[in-house]
């Protein structure tokens, strides 16, 4: 089966930006069908439900369904300024302030990472899938050139690649701690369905229409023990209930309202 093809949507105005996005978006092997329109409204968005990308001047979205999304790092600014040891369970997990380095093998939209880089963290993100890869690249471009995020940026590097088999090429203990957050199935402890929210986050929905579970999301069960060989420390981010990655006790956990943090070392 030959891979899907996405349509790309650009108004003329854009038109420069969405042909740059157009040759990006081939050169990772995506099927690109580049289309300028009129508007790029809700109303255009009622009307193309399908899986697609929008080019504006905030860079590329991810649209279905009359919703769209990108990481929309610049909405993370009022969190990362108030961000401290104190306040962010990620950063005690990962030991800010003793680490250098950091691995993040599952980068998902990067506001993980963007965080740790805030504090201070050299944060280097992997990402395999190349839609989610693309988004994250207009992601740090739009960052480096944000007044408050530029700085933070510069400290974030980003590279497409599988973790597993980037993980097995890494050579022993080169990042202080591999970050690990993989996307999941909506299960609980003992393993029973979950009961729905009223409303799923409009990112979440998104990403499950580009990353099915039956499909192509890595639920990460293999990346623990292929990351506990590469690092002194192993984070790895959990649903509150959910169980243990790879079936794992870790050595100390970080317990939210919504989430964990287990931490392996």
């Amino acid at each position: 089966m030959s891979d899907p093809e996405f349509s790309l949507y650009a108004i003329p105005q854009h038109g420069v930006l969405a042909e740059q996005w157009h040759t990006r978006l081939t050169e990772l092997n995506i099927r690109v069908d580049y289309r300028q329109v009129d508007q790029l409204n809700a109303r255009f968005l009622r009307l193309n439900p399908q899986l697609c990308l929008l080019v504006d001047e905030l860079g590329l979205w991810l649209a279905a369904n009359g919703m769209k999304m990108q990481p929309a790092w610049h909405e993370e600014t009022h969190r990362l300024k108030r961000a401290s040891l104190k306040t962010e369970m990620i950063a005690r997990a990962c030991q800010i302030g003793k680490t250098v380095h950091i691995l993040d093998a599952t980068a998902g939209l990067g506001h993980d990472a963007l965080l740790l880089a805030s504090m201070g963290a050299n944060v280097t993100m992997l990402e395999r899938h190349p839609i989610l890869f693309s988004l994250l690249q207009s992601a740090l471009q739009q960052a480096l050139q944000h007044p408050f995020l530029a700085s933070i940026a510069q400290r974030i590097s980003l590279i497409q690649a599988d973790a597993s088999e980037y993980l097995r090429t890494l050579s022993d203990e080169q990042f202080d701690v591999i970050y690990l957050d993989p996307m999941f199935p909506t299960r609980d402890a003992n393993q029973k369905q979950e009961k729905k929210q009223a409303q799923v986050k409009k990112q979440m929905q998104l990403l499950h229409l580009l990353l099915p579970e039956d499909g192509v999301m890595d639920l990460g069960d293999q990346l623990l023990p292929l990351a506990q060989g590469k690092a002194t420390r192993v984070v790895v981010k959990r649903p509150k209930h959910a169980v243990f990655l790879n079936h794992q006790q870790p050595q100390h956990q970080w317990q939210g309202e919504a989430c964990r943090f287990d931490a392996y070392f």
